[in-house]
C-alpha cells in the first residue's frame, strides 16, 4: 500500500535509532472498523477537548478550577497540579442528546481519518534486540452494548489499544484490550493482510478482538464466539489505517519520559494523568440508571478511562499486569484458542 509506504519512510526518517532493527516497519495494524448503528468512530483527542471541560472529584463532583483556555494538547499536563488522577474531563454539553462531536471521524477509502489525529503509536525499545510497539486508539463515545435489556456502561471518552512485541525486528506477540483487560496472541497465528494483523473494533465498545462475530464477554478474559449476558459485535466493516492519522513517540521508561519523532507533535497531553471523560453520573442525575441499585458495573453512565500513560507501557509480559486476570497467549484464533 503506498499510503502505508509513505508513512513507514517518514517514520523511519524521524526514528533512526527505531529504524534500524526494524527495517521497512511493515508488521503494522489496520483496523476495521465495525459498521453498525451505534458506532461512534475515531476522534482527534485536541478537537475532543474544545468540547470539555476539567472538573475535580476533590471536594465534590462540581468541583472546577482554573485552567488554561484553550485547553490544547500542549498544556493537558499542567491539569495534574490539581489533584491530577482525580480530574475529569468533563462535557460542556449533554451527552444524551447526542451532540456530534461524539460521532468522530469516519475513515475514507484510503483507511485515513481524514483531519483527526486518531492514534498514538508509542515504541518502548527495551534494547538487546527488544522493543514494544502501542497503538492508542482513541474514540470521544464509549456504548457499552445492553445487559438485562438495559444499556450500560455508556461514558465520555474511550481509550483503546493493540501491542506488538518485537524481538531482533520480528514480531512476535500481539496484545488486544478489551474493557478492564484483553487476550494476548502470537503473532503467527493471527489473521493478516500481508504482513500486518487484523484487529477488529467492537460496535460502540471499540474493544479490540483478533476476530470478527460476536463476543460472549460476561466472563472476564473469556471470549465465547456466541452471543451473551454481555456481548461485543465485531464485523467486516470500515477499514482504517492507523499509520495515516497517527503521531509517533518513544517512551523512555527509567525517566517516565515521552519524545516525539516529529518535534512538532506535541507531547504534554501524554503526561496527563486524569480521567478523558465525565465522572459517573450520580445516582440521582435523571440521566443516571442501574440494573442493580447501587452497584456500579450495572450502571448505565460510567467514569471516563484514563489515557496512554495508564496502560502499562514497560510491561514484561505481553499482558499487563491485573489482579484477578492471568497473561494466557494464545497460539490459535479457533473458539477455544480465543
Amino acid at each position: 500500500m503506498q499510503g502505508l509506504d509513505n508513512a513507514a519512510n517518514r517514520f523511519t526518517r524521524n526514528a533512526p535509532r527505531f529504524s534500524r532493527p526494524f527495517g521497512k516497519l511493515r508488521s503494522f495494524l489496520l483496523l476495521s472498523v465495525a459498521a453498525a448503528a451505534k458506532q461512534h468512530f475515531l476522534s482527534h483527542p485536541l478537537s475532543y477537548l474544545l468540547d470539555e471541560q476539567p472538573r475535580s472529584t476533590v471536594p465534590d463532583y462540581v468541583q472546577t478550577f482554573g485552567y488554561p483556555t484553550p485547553l490544547t494538547l500542549d498544556n493537558l499536563d499542567s491539569l495534574n497540579a490539581n489533584n491530577g488522577t482525580d480530574v475529569y474531563l468533563t462535557s460542556k454539553d449533554d451527552i444524551t442528546k447526542d451532540p456530534a462531536w461524539l460521532n468522530g471521524v469516519k475513515p475514507d477509502k484510503s483507511g485515513k481519518t481524514d483531519g483527526a489525529v486518531s492514534a498514538a503509536v508509542i515504541v518502548n525499545d527495551h534494547g538487546n534486540g527488544h522493543a514494544d510497539v502501542f497503538y492508542m486508539y482513541f474514540t470521544a463515545y464509549n456504548w457499552g452494548g445492553t445487559l438485562l435489556g438495559q444499556e450500560v456502561n455508556e461514558h465520555v471518552g474511550d481509550w483503546e489499544h493493540n501491542m506488538i512485541r518485537f524481538v531482533d525486528g520480528t514480531p512476535t506477540h500481539v496484545w488486544y484490550s478489551q474493557h478492564s483487560f484483553g487476550q494476548a496472541f502470537t503473532y503467527d497465528c493471527l489473521e493478516k493482510q500481508g504482513s500486518r494483523p487484523i484487529a477488529y473494533s467492537g460496535n460502540g465498545s471499540h474493544a479490540v478482538y483478533a476476530t470478527s462475530g460476536p463476543h460472549d464477554h460476561t466472563i472476564p478474559n473469556v471470549n465465547l464466539p456466541n452471543e451473551g449476558l454481555l456481548t461485543d459485535y465485531t464485523d467486516q466493516g470500515t477499514l482504517w489505517d492507523p499509520l495515516l492519522s497517527a503521531h509517533f513517540y518513544s517512551f523512555d521508561a527509567g525517566a517516565n519520559a515521552f519524545t516525539s519523532y516529529d518535534p512538532a507533535h506535541p507531547t504534554a497531553w501524554l503526561r496527563y494523568v486524569g480521567k478523558w471523560g465525565d465522572q459517573q453520573y450520580p445516582d440521582d442525575d435523571p440521566r443516571q440508571s442501574f440494573i442493580l441499585p447501587g452497584v456500579d458495573a450495572t450502571a448505565r453512565h460510567t467514569g471516563g478511562p484514563t489515557g496512554p500513560q495508564d496502560k502499562q507501557l514497560n510491561r514484561t509480559d505481553i499482558c499487563p499486569e491485573a489482579k484477578g486476570y492471568v497473561c494466557n497467549v494464545r497460539k490459535e484464533l479457533s473458539a477455544l484458542g480465543e
